[in-house]
């Protein structure tokens, strides 16, 4: 066990990959960035404590680390492993699995090692005795994807701009059926998107996406434990699927993909090179119909194509879909402020006053904004894109905003300490707001420039703030940055008069309603 304990999240994705998606310790601590030991560890507390996937109606983050970590399991001695070398001779014998050999080793031996223990020594056994093996891809098991090297020109019709577009490329193992389109960008929700469409084109999911470690999809790239965006993350549990990355400079752990890529850009993009696109809709029509003859195409070897191939084997095999796709959505983690408001894109959501000082995390969709506690959804808001602005929920504020009240910090009178000016822009501040907690942010902020300033010009820039009717804290801070504090105001009345026979002046409009011509 590591001396820092997994989040739980992590730990919940660990059962559920296990015994959800069947995968082996490996291929699990790949998926979630952590040691196979680790993988093996937590999957011990949880057989021991009687937890499977899915997790009992009601258990939440906290009820499950009470549950599997209200005791220290005890160790055990020395372990025994078999010889290797006679796993791998019996291994080539028609029907014997490494299950069966197993078992019969437990029942000759007095302390046998557990079975992820004994195919992890097999594995590294076997690295040494044949270092370079050829992968054998299992019907339904492994989509690989990966963005072509190629990118191909938009033209837009206005301007006549170009700009170039890259192409997603999505395959099977077992089939090598093809899936191609262009996107507009690089970005995370390209990268998900091109995913859904992909599966919606297969018609099913697989057990296992095989991505490479481009930073829209693994947010770590480390050599052997990259770390997925959790957005991506979500988006498998929604399709029920490993997410496995390549390991880096590994081109071998995505040779299926990589093979893809160039037929695509040999059968597909070169094939377009001299047409003219005006948008990308028209550029995936056209792709669309060479991928149709590409999957049509019989394999030299084979004499099949691969939509015969994905129809006989992969198809049968593949995981339904589920009744609605995914929808995609960012996760960010945030900090409760002392207004119990998170900012999500300069704007200000409300969550209930206990969590706050909290870390939370934050779902953000096109539409709404979720709130998480360790797991449990404390609030959600619908999305606004007015940025300065608040969205508060009157269950969220404590009666009376006691919990400020009897608080150390008290900020009228902290700005009061600044100057005159400063508290009635304090005052101000707070009137300006549907809810005068709104304010204590921008507030805080103005306290905090009297540390940077002197007290006597962040007293001016508030002056200067009131006068022109600027109740913000970015304000005061940009009068401070730009010496304007230092300057005389001028009002209107000191504003010089200006003669000219083409200005009509004030008293032009003091005669009544004139019309303009």
């Amino acid at each position: 066990m590591p001396n820092r304990r997994i989040s739980m999240r992590k730990i919940k994705e660990v059962l559920r990959l296990k015994y959800e998606a069947g995968l082996s310790n490996r291929a699990i601590a790949r998926s979630c960035n952590i040691s196979h030991k680790t993988v093996r560890e937590y999957l011990k507390r949880a057989e021991e404590a009687g937890i499977t996937w899915p997790l009992p109606e009601g258990m939440d983050d906290e009820a499950l680390e009470k549950t599997l970590f209200t005791r220290e399991q005890q160790q055990t001695g020395k372990v025994e492993l078999p010889d290797m070398a006679w796993v791998h001779r019996e291994l080539r014998r028609k029907g014997v699995t490494k299950q069966l050999l197993w078992q019969e080793f437990c029942e000759s031996s007095s302390n046998p090692c557990s079975y992820s223990w004994f195919c992890e020594a097999y594995r590294k056994w076997q690295r040494t005795a044949d270092p370079v093996m050829r992968q054998s891809h299992k019907a339904g098991e492994k989509m690989y994807v990966d963005f072509a090297g190629v990118k191909v020109p938009i033209t837009d019709p206005t301007t006549g701009e170009i700009r170039k577009v890259p192409v997603f490329v999505a395959v099977l193992g077992a089939s090598s059926y093809t899936y191609a389109e262009a996107t507009e960008k690089e970005d995370l929700e390209s990268f998900i998107n091109a995913h859904i469409r992909a599966f919606e084109f297969f018609g099913g999911v697989p057990e296992v996406v095989v991505p490479d470690n481009l930073k829209a999809g693994v947010r770590n790239p480390l050599y052997y434990e990259p770390d997925i965006n959790p957005t991506y993350q979500e988006m498998a549990t929604h399709y029920r699927i490993a997410v496995i990355p390549a390991r880096v400079r590994r081109p071998r752990d995505k040779a299926k993909v990589e093979v893809a890529v160039q037929v695509v850009e040999r059968w597909i993009l070169a094939a377009l090179r001299n047409r003219t696109f005006f948008s990308i809709s028209e550029l995936n029509t056209a792709i669309r119909e060479l991928l149709e003859k590409l999957n049509e195409r019989k394999l030299r070897k084979l004499d099949v194509s691969r939509r015969e191939l994905f129809e006989n084997i992969e198809k049968p095999a593949l995981k339904p879909l589920p009744k609605m796709p995914y929808r995609f959505a960012i996760w960010k983690r945030a900090k409760v402020n002392i207004d119990y408001h998170i900012e999500v894109d300069r704007h200000y959501y409300s969550v209930p006053y206990q969590f706050i000082g909290k870390k939370v995390d934050v779902r953000i969709t096109q539409r709404h904004v979720e709130v998480f506690y360790k797991g449990k959804r404390i609030a959600a808001h619908l999305r606004s894109r007015q940025r300065g602005q608040h969205t508060t929920c009157e269950a969220h504020m404590p009666e009376n905003h006691r919990l400020y009240k009897k608080g150390p910090i008290n900020l009228e009178k902290e700005a009061a300490c600044i100057g005159s000016n400063a508290a009635q822009l304090a005052k101000a501040i707070m009137e300006s707001k549907s809810h005068p907690v709104q304010g204590y942010r921008a507030i805080m902020g103005i306290i905090r420039l009297s540390k940077a300033w002197p007290k006597e010009r962040v007293d001016a820039a508030c002056a200067r703030a009131l006068a022109i009717g600027a109740y913000s804290y970015r304000s005061v801070r940009s009068i401070l940055e730009k010496g304007l504090d230092q300057v005389p105001f001028q009002t209107d009345s000191s504003c010089p008069s200006i003669k000219h026979r083409n200005i009509r002046g004030a008293d032009y409009y003091k005669e009544g309603d004139k019309t303009c011509w």
